[in-house]
């Protein structure tokens, strides 16, 4: 095994910060502690569901049975274009209010 590569990738996603830490540090400073608490025990379960499905071969079984992959891709394309219509159809003036008032 290549250690100085396995070292070199640890050192780079330790460094620097990942999208769920930029999420986390948003939401903490435009909510809160309390209320940003969700999306850090949905990252902290979330991600390690998801890399224990990989390990127990979710890829071969995709592989195995493309349709499956064929029905979740226009799922997920379908799930990702609401969120940005949300995204682009959100009041700025509520997340300033939400922002600034204790």
């Amino acid at each position: 095994m290549n250690y100085l590569s396995l070292i070199a990738f640890t050192l780079a996603t330790c460094g620097t910060p990942g999208p769920n830490n930029t999420l986390v540090t948003a939401s903490g400073i435009s909510f809160g502690f309390r209320r940003s608490m969700p999306g850090v025990v949905g990252i902290n379960t979330g991600f390690p569901i998801m890399v224990i499905l990989v390990g127990l071969g979710l890829g071969a079984f995709l592989e195995r049975w493309p349709v499956v992959l064929d029905i979740l891709r226009p799922i997920g394309a379908a799930y990702l274009l609401y969120l940005a219509y949300r995204i682009a159809t959100a009041a700025v003036e509520d997340l300033h209010v939400r922002a600034t008032t204790p």
